[in-house]
């Protein structure tokens, strides 16, 4: 075992980054921020860093084709090592949400299940895995809402609809670009049964309603948002498009297509950030 394997398997960036997104989701429910909301990150970070790093060691035999650099297939974490590590993440997250509301710790309950779930049985389904995950990343914000209760959660539920739907869209292209590792494997994903094309173009619905989703918040926060937003929408709609012309899966990864939806919804998460602020 080694120190940097184990912070790797947790994916830091990643499970940091769906902290932030529970505050934000916080903040746009509440309008302001309060000390509390370091509790709900953390909550956030360690079950998703949890979850990262279940999924990690239930996917060892398709990451030692697809992602051989990965902590496990690369021997940095031992395969028992990263299972027990991931009990050890999941059960400080629950007792942490202990801290918030029950509302709060109900989803992190739940959310935690799933994520072992899903790393169990529904990843390799096909498409409702895709759905799960695309669930788990879109009930951060929900998440953060419930800090205020039922009516905070509500109020976020369109960021989550976004979140949602992007994420759907960027899961389809990711099991487009595994596609070999899932064959090798036996799992049941869109683009094992449907193939590329059909995998790029449902792909891109979902990329669709998530631009329509944002474009919906101007009448939140105005006009001037709107002339924010739609660039980021182009760079998530450009990442929906490349793979449209793609028939295997390495031409799906030199399209960048991921990548592109990362960087939107990321600056998605800024841009509704500050809209919450101004607002």
């Amino acid at each position: 075992m080694k120190i940097p394997g184990m912070v790797r398997i947790t994916r830091p960036s990643n499970a940091v980054a769906a902290g932030c997104a529970a505050i934000i989701g916080y903040f746009i429910a509440s309008g302001t921020l309060v000390p509390g909301v370091l509790v709900i990150w953390g909550v956030v970070v360690l079950v998703t860093a949890g979850g990262n790093t279940i999924n990690d060691y239930f996917d060892a035999g398709i990451d030692r084709i697809n992602r051989p650099d990965r902590p496990i297939p690369s021997g940095e974490v031992g395969e028992r090592e990263a299972r027990n590590f991931a009990f050890i993440l999941f059960a400080a997250g629950i007792t942490m949400s202990a801290f918030t509301t029950l509302l709060c710790m109900a989803i992190a309950l739940f959310n935690a299940f799933l994520l072992v779930f899903y790393a169990t049985n529904l990843k390799r389904s096909c498409f409702i895995g895709n759905l799960a995950v695309s669930y788990l990343s879109a009930s951060i914000f929900v998440f953060g809402g419930a800090f205020l209760g039922w009516e905070g959660a509500v109020r976020v539920v369109p960021i989550a609809f976004i979140a949602f739907c992007a994420m759907v869209s960027r899961e389809l292209l990711k099991d487009a670009e595994d596609i070999e590792g899932d064959l090798s494997e036996g799992a049941d994903t869109v683009p094992v049964r449907y193939g590329i094309k059909a995998t790029a173009l449902v792909s891109l619905v979902f990329a669709f309603g998530a631009v329509a989703g944002s474009i919906y918040l101007v009448s939140w926060w105005g006009y001037w948002y709107l002339a924010v937003i739609l660039p980021v929408d182009a760079i998530i709609m450009a990442g929906a498009v490349r793979p449209l012309r793609c028939k295997d899966s390495q031409c799906v990864r030199t399209s960048r297509a991921t990548s592109l939806l990362k960087t939107g919804m990321f600056a998605s998460l800024v841009i509704f950030f500050v809209a919450a602020f101004l607002a």
